[in-house]
């Protein structure tokens, strides 16, 4: 195979840098056409597919925000985030449309992009025969036009929704960028993510959904600078394999999940895939198991690095090979001039080697406030430091070790999930007086969902919850462990003591998240 750099392919087909960008620029005249102007959202309801490269450098040509939002979400959790970003378009691909139509608000205009057959086929989905009325096709939608040439405004970029302990999620609404920022912010992006700012050498292979904020960013870069982009249209570890030889593959963004699932290939399969191409592969969003990253190591070479961050704060530390191995279970050192401090409950800062909430510095990000809820913004703001929740430490020579998580927050796989949002749902039920859901280690996901639930109606079941859950959030978010009690313990505020049920599934384990 011969990847040509700046080209994307996605199952049988190709598309270069400069096709993109003609039909960005057609896209970008559509949308305005379309009533969006600088600030407005365009809301992204894809899986990785060319349109949502070319949808995201549309808004950043007239000023508006792309929001990519997690095609897994059910109607009525798409269309909170539609109406809390005041979306006046959404890009969709068509097999989706039926799923969340009735929760698109009236006004915003529906461009549905056909369902690709690799994509189709990956996901079992059937596309429609025909469009709903006053659906325009992608396609019909920035036919003819004239490519937009106005000088591009300050840029807005994405904004991702991350989920909070309000049980809604929340979009990361960051400042405009001017020249200088966005170059700033380009250096931060490359270093961390281990990709050269001339990307004509670079060819990757994008394995993670790019409604997440690292994969965007990381798929994004890469594109807009030149690089050879494969589309994985749904990871398969053998598949990676082959796509990594075939490919030639240099760079490449994982999540620890995706390095448990290939080295439980059987010896003889790993052993037919030439990689040694790799140069960088960077994974994070979820801790890893050190075992499977010194078996990585071992198969791959000192080629694998690891970032620790946040849709809020961005790349904060990176790990190579030799501090991995070296210090097993470190996040990392901090890049470009960041800076970290733990903190006590006072707001205190803590020698080395004791526990406190981890709080970020960094010189180079653009700020931000969470849309319409600014007092969020302000809840983890000390001194200009921000803080994701985390709990942590630092060693001695300044290399960050991750304990628990402040609030509830799991990671499952790499995906963030709130229980509150799960509990808030369950609540609902019929037959549930109260719950409490919360993570437990899992060794292929790092984490999996537990929920204990008190009943008021003995006969609700497993079964009957699980129905019930399906119906109001996405499956992934659909706890494995269901365990049903008469009640839950409490502390003396009435609040379930949720650390008591928690803690003997984790009880022996050398971490806590």
């Amino acid at each position: 195979m011969n990847p040509e750099p700046g080209v994307i392919i996605s199952g049988d087909r190709r598309r270069a840098q400069e096709a993109r960008a003609a039909n960005a620029a057609r896209m970008a005249r559509a949308l305005h056409d379309s009533g969006v102007r600088a600030d407005d959202c365009v809301a992204i309801y894809l899986r990785n597919d060319l349109p949502f490269f070319e949808t995201s450098a549309a808004c950043t040509l007239i000023g508006a925000y792309a929001t990519p939002i997690n095609w897994h979400y059910t109607a009525e959790e798409a269309g909170y985030i539609l109406r809390d970003c005041d979306a006046k378009v959404v890009v969709i691909h068509s097999d989706l449309l039926a799923n969340i139509r009735a929760a698109i608000p009236d006004g915003v205009t529906v461009v549905a992009v056909p369902t690709p057959p690799e994509i189709a086929a990956a996901y079992g989905a059937t596309p429609p025969a025909s469009l709903p009325e006053g659906v325009v096709a992608y396609d019909d939608f920035i036919a003819g036009l004239e490519p937009w040439t106005d000088p591009p405004p300050a840029s807005r970029g994405t904004m991702i929704y991350t989920s909070g302990t309000t049980g809604h999620p929340k979009g990361v609404r960051r400042d405009p960028l001017d020249e200088d920022a966005q170059a700033r912010q380009a250096e931060q992006i490359f270093e961390g993510f281990g990709i050269p700012a001339d990307c004509s050498a670079v060819r990757t292979v994008m394995t993670g959904p790019m409604y997440h904020s690292a994969p965007n960013a990381y798929g994004l870069a890469a594109a807009r600078n030149g690089a050879f982009i494969y589309l994985q249209a749904r990871f398969d570890a053998e598949d990676l394999l082959r796509i990594v030889q075939d490919y030639r593959i240099t760079h490449m963004h994982v999540v620890p999940t995706m390095f448990v699932r290939l080295l439980r290939l059987p010896e003889e399969v790993r052993a037919k895939y030439d990689v040694s191409s790799l140069v960088h592969v960077i994974h994070g969003a979820a801790p890893c198991p050190p075992d499977a990253k010194r078996r990585m190591i071992e198969w791959w070479g000192p080629v694998i690095h690891e970032y620790y961050g946040s849709t809020e704060n961005g790349l904060v530390t990176v790990v190579t090979s030799k501090m991995a191995v070296e210090k097993p279970g470190t996040v990392g050192k901090p890049i470009s001039g960041n800076h970290i401090r733990i903190l006590d409950d006072d707001k205190n800062d803590l020698p080395p080697g004791e526990i406190g909430e981890v709080y970020i510095w960094r010189p180079n990000r653009t700020d931000f406030t969470y849309n319409k809820r600014d007092d969020a913004r302000r809840e983890i703001d000390v001194e200009g430091f921000l803080t994701n929740g985390d709990m942590g430490w630092l060693d001695e020579d300044g290399c960050l070790f991750l304990a628990d998580r402040k609030n509830d927050m799991v990671i499952s796989g790499g995906v963030n999930i709130y229980p509150a949002e799960i509990e808030k749902a369950l609540v609902g039920m019929p037959g549930v007086r109260d719950c409490a859901v919360f993570g437990i280690p899992d060794a292929e996901f790092g984490e999996a969902l537990a929920a204990h639930v008190e009943r008021a109606d003995p006969s609700v079941g497993e079964d009957a919850v699980k129905r019930y859950l399906a119906q109001h959030v996405a499956r992934y978010k659909i706890p494995r462990t269901i365990v049903f009690a008469d009640s839950l313990p409490r502390e003396d505020s009435g609040k379930i003591f949720k650390r008591k049920l928690r803690e003997p599934y984790w009880e022996g384990m050398p971490r806590r998240i």
